[in-house]
């Protein structure tokens, strides 16, 4: 049960070259429904260093290592042009695999999703990712169906979603889904996402 007492734990999962957006937009929805007093508690966890880069050159802390991170009821794995470095190490996707298994929800955004489909999480399942490298993610995710039109997919405990913004969509969906559509609604108000980018809306 989810109340003050036993906040979600959210859990976002950082590597060096890490797509920012990726990870600050479902960090901003979660943080931002924390303010509206919905129970959520999200961190940061990385693979390597805490210090590290990301993909366009932020510089980020994350707040633990794998080696001290509080279980996760919720971790998403953001993507990024890194996904390509830590899919080729062993004890990622060993570490990752069991970080995954101990949470009750298994998220991915962008490319993230072959990363979750070396760990084994969307044998079977439906699945999205960014459009353009729906190709390279396939390969890594044999055992998963991939679509590219929709913005955020579920299935079962698992949720993907597309590229970079598309983790926005995905995260407001789980506000939505454990603490109401009131709470979603207010969160999205206050971040004032109501997207009409000006040069429309196709690929």
């Amino acid at each position: 049960m989810v109340d003050a007492s036993h906040p979600l734990n959210v859990g976002i999962v950082v590597f060096p070259d890490v797509e920012e957006l990726d990870f600050v937009g479902p960090w901003e929805v979660f943080t931002m429904a924390a303010q509206l007093d919905s129970p959520i508690n999200t961190f940061t966890v990385a693979w390597g260093d805490k210090a590290l880069r990301c993909a366009k050159g932020l510089r980020i802390e994350a707040d633990h290592d794998f080696s001290d991170a509080p279980k996760a009821d919720l971790v998403i794995v953001p993507g990024g042009r890194g996904t390509r470095t830590v899919i080729m190490d062993d004890a990622f996707i060993d570490t990752l695999r069991d970080y995954l298994a101990a949470a009750t929800w298994q998220a991915s955004v962008c490319t993230g999703a072959a990363l979750l489909g070396q760990t084994g999480f969307l044998d079977g399942k439906r699945a999205t990712t960014n459009h353009v490298a729906i190709d390279w993610v396939r390969s890594m995710a044999r055992k998963a169906y991939f679509t590219t039109e929709e913005r955020y997919v579920r299935h079962g405990s698992v949720v993907t979603s597309g590229g970079v913004s598309a983790g926005i969509d995905m995260s407001l969906w789980f506000v939505g889904h454990l603490f109401g559509h009131d709470t979603a609604r207010e969160t999205q108000r206050l971040m004032e996402y109501y997207p009409e980018p000006p040069y429309g809306t196709t690929r």
